[in-house]
């Protein structure tokens, strides 16, 4: 059965949309049929973090609004078949997307992936309900600073119709001359935010280079956020996997 999986940030800058793109690439590698949706109206960026810039020519109001198919819509990695990008629309136009007809897409793409990743924009508008309004389980992405952490606090109080087991935190963009405090600043994350750990993902300047290349990260090297995001699909997966030992 498909599992739709929310990632959502009360601010920008959290890295959310490189952990949608890191996430997904992992669990297509695993053999799972994966749907990355970008919900970001105007400000879409998933295309770039795939390396798919420009690739797509409809977009997710286009399904939602039946001017084209779903899988007219998708656009595949090259390379990895299993991975499929719906982009969000460039700017607003016409009537924007209601709720009951993004939950008839997600039932379409539920029919045909095992993940579908849904890539919210940051902040607790229009947009980010309809990423949330037909998810399963959502991920709260943000980094350690306080304004961060106070945001996913918001972020929190605005998911409280999810059960206990759907929500989880992801800690992202870890700072190596913070590690000796990594603890205490993990602690104070999941304190702060009131969620489950489900990972943390270090900061890496692998990132922008595989960005820059059109590369997705997790096909251009080992790098260290590479493999936190393995490991994040792994235990998305159901896997037990420990926190990675950061050097």
């Amino acid at each position: 059965m498909c599992e739709c999986i929310a990632v959502v940030s009360g601010k920008g800058g959290t890295g959310k949309t490189s952990f949608v793109a890191g996430v997904g690439t992992a669990l297509a590698q695993a053999g799972k049929k994966v749907l990355c949706i970008d919900c970001d109206i105007g400000l879409r960026n998933l295309d770039l973090a795939l390396g798919l810039a420009d690739r797509a020519l409809m977009d997710f109001s286009d399904v939602a609004q039946n001017r084209c198919s779903l899988s007219n819509a998708v656009v595949g990695l090259p390379g990895l078949e299993k991975l499929h990008l719906l982009t969000a629309p460039a700017r607003s136009r016409g009537r924007p997307v209601e709720q009951s007809q993004f939950l008839d897409l997600l039932a379409q793409a539920r029919e045909r992936y095992d993940y579908c990743l849904l890539d919210a924009p940051a902040g607790l508008g229009s947009a980010f309900q309809l990423a949330i309004c037909g998810a399963d389980h959502v991920i709260v992405v943000t980094t350690s600073d306080a304004a961060s952490l106070r945001d996913a606090q918001h972020t929190v109080m605005e998911l409280s119709r999810f059960p206990r087991g759907t929500l989880h935190l992801v800690v992202n963009r870890v700072r190596k001359k913070m590690l000796r405090h990594m603890h205490a600043t993990i602690d104070d994350a999941i304190d702060s935010a009131g969620l489950p750990l489900l990972g943390v993902v270090p900061e890496d300047d692998g990132l922008p280079l595989a960005l820059n290349r059109g590369v997705p990260l997790l096909l251009s090297g080992d790098e260290l956020a590479a493999t936190a995001y393995k490991n994040i699909a792994r235990r998305i997966l159901g896997q037990r996997v420990p926190l990675m030992h950061i050097k």
